[in-house]
């Protein structure tokens, strides 16, 4: 039997066994992106109908990053979903954003920018366009909580820093740590950037709060403009 024989016998294979089964016998990592989604579409009993789907969910929308960047109403809109495959997708979604973002969120102080990135990233990194968003910080640098504040198109959103004000009040905060994403994929900073934190740091030393940096995040890397010397 040639190479080409034996790759076509386990693709077959690989269709007549249950996605979840194969997990449960050979791990989750064996899986391919279009077994882990025909787990999650159908749930703990997925055969070669729910593979064909999740086949068809990837070839339409580009790929697996494209498939968990999509909102619930561009989900709901591809044949064959419907609304109780979206909701699994968008948990599963959310799953991994918490799980992410978790460290953040027991109380520790925020040590380096990278550990505010993490969580941004988690939050912003795959949006399609930008959005502007505070973390809000205690004395001690604990993370009080998070707000998507302002959302913008694919390069640009603006931002109002008498609104970031309110809500740092309204939080009680006595300090920030602001952040957006480029859905370019390239975290530069633009002037506008720089900006715009000076505006913010302006507005909120009036009422003795601290900006401590301004994080711009795509999916793969991040830019502190702290870092960089530029707050």
């Amino acid at each position: 039997m040639t190479s080409t024989e034996l790759i076509a016998l386990e693709q077959a294979y690989r269709r007549v066994e249950r996605p979840a089964e194969r997990m449960l016998r050979a791990g989750v990592a064996s899986l391919s992106d279009a077994e882990l989604l025909a787990v999650l579409l159908v749930g703990g009993r997925c055969g070669s109908a729910a593979l064909d789907l999740a086949d068809a969910l990837l070839a339409a929308s580009g790929g697996l990053h494209e498939v968990l960047a999509m909102s619930p109403v561009q989900l709901d809109a591809i044949p064959g979903l419907g609304r109780a495959r979206v909701a699994r997708l968008e948990a599963a979604i959310e799953l991994g954003r918490r799980y992410l973002s978790e460290p953040l969120r027991r109380g520790g102080p925020l040590k380096a920018p990278s550990e505010a990135a993490q969580l941004l990233q988690a939050e912003l990194a795959d949006l399609p366009h930008e959005v502007f968003g505070c973390l809000y910080l205690d004395t001690r640098h604990r993370l009080i909580g998070f707000e998507r504040l302002f959302r913008g198109t694919i390069d640009g959103a603006t931002v109002h820093p008498r609104e970031v004000v309110k809500r740092a009040l309204h939080h009680n905060a006595a300090a920030l740590i602001v952040g957006h994403n480029h859905p370019s994929g390239v975290a530069e900073p633009s002037e506008s950037d720089r900006g715009i934190t000076r505006r913010l740091g302006d507005a909120l030393e009036l009422v003795d709060i601290r900006l401590l940096d301004h994080l711009i995040v795509s999916r793969a890397s991040h830019v502190s403009l702290a870092e960089r010397g530029w707050i």
